[in-house]
């Protein structure tokens, strides 16, 4: 183990523990904006510097290891002025629209220049403006709002395995894009949203269908119902209505979501959608309770077997019931019913 003080505060972590992660083992935050616990850190943007005694240099504590003995101070006066420094470098080439900007109220951007009372920018950079992508049908790209902390890329490439997209161009133009500059639509991208979810800013944002702040919102952790992976996610909720969705650490997902998890939350809060069971009845259906509905189920079922036999009665599962769900089902066939004629939706 290995003994070390941050702030003042004596704290022991193992041999290979970061700065960062000796920090957050005590509750003292630092920020970040590149760093990711499923990522191997690389310091992009260095927006975790932090001063440690007896050395000339401000190390990143994303990837500096924590050794015995050291002395970190974590907001003295150089690393105030350090991460100052920092913050109005990338306003040089960010825009200052958080006025109307849909990421304000959750851009890391904007709270941590909040915190160190940066205002403007150390100078205005000779930038490229770059036309809106808005040629995904989930989400657009606004590469001009981008900070080049790569976070989004490495997502893309390394977790959901896709690379799709890349750091391109250089210096103050870098942005993140597709291969070749080429539109979203035409890319190798599969809408899984990922890299959505963890850009910092506004650069990489779901077109909403309702308009909101994120500080209207609450989140409300559930299961993703469209397969049996079991993958967690929290739904922010405005007025009682899903106005988008942010993927959980769960340990099945681990952060990660599909198209369908991140974007496909509509039917929710869709007009259509069935909230009562429905019976036929003179050749209409119509709204009826629960017990009507297992009743005439039930009827149907001994009716049909004391007829034709058990294997006259078929039943689908669903891949959006649990495991446990579809185990039941399948007793329910075959030991109460008596028939091995039970499948799965997605050959029906």
């Amino acid at each position: 183990m290995i003994n070390l003080k941050i702030n003042g505060r004596p704290v022991q972590v193992e041999k290979g523990t970061t700065i960062l992660q000796a920090a957050s083992k005590i509750g003292v935050e630092i920020p970040t904006f590149c760093n990711d616990p499923r990522l191997k850190p690389d310091g992009a943007c260095r927006i975790c510097t932090v001063e440690v005694e007896g050395s000339i240099k401000l190390p990143t504590a994303c990837t500096t290891p924590a050794e015995e003995g050291m002395s970190i101070w974590t907001e003295s006066s150089s690393v105030v002025e350090a991460r100052k420094e920092i913050l109005q470098l990338l306003l040089s080439k960010h825009p200052m629209d958080c006025l109307t900007c849909g990421k304000s109220g959750m851009c890391q951007l904007q709270a941590l220049c909040y915190k160190y009372e940066v205002k403007e920018p150390a100078y205005t950079a000779p930038t490229s403006s770059y036309p809106i992508d808005e040629s995904n049908p989930f989400y657009y790209s606004e590469a001009d709002k981008c900070i080049s902390c790569g976070k989004c890329v490495r997502v893309c490439n390394e977790l959901q395995n896709t690379n799709a997209i890349s750091m391109v161009e250089r210096g103050a133009s870098t942005k993140v894009s597709p291969p070749f500059g080429m539109p979203l639509a035409e890319s190798e991208c599969v809408s899984c949203g990922n890299c959505v979810s963890v850009c910092p800013v506004g650069a990489l944002m779901p077109k909403a269908k309702e308009k909101f702040r994120y500080w209207e919102t609450k989140a409300v952790t559930t299961t993703c119902s469209y397969c049996g992976v079991g993958c967690q996610m929290d739904l922010l909720v405005k007025d009682n209505k899903v106005v988008e969705v942010q993927p959980a650490m769960g340990p099945s997902n681990q952060g990660l979501l599909c198209v369908k998890g991140k974007f496909a939350y509509n039917f929710v809060n869709h007009p259509d959608r069935l909230k009562t069971p429905l019976v036929r009845k003179n050749g209409k259906l119509q709204e009826a309770t629960w017990e009507e509905a297992f009743e005439v189920v039930a009827n149907k079922i001994k009716e049909t077997k004391n007829q034709y036999g058990p294997d006259a009665i078929a039943a689908f599962s669903s891949a959006r019931a649990l495991n446990e769900e579809n185990y039941l089902m399948t007793k329910l066939m075959r030991a109460v019913i008596g028939t091995n004629n039970v499948d799965h939706c997605a050959r029906l």
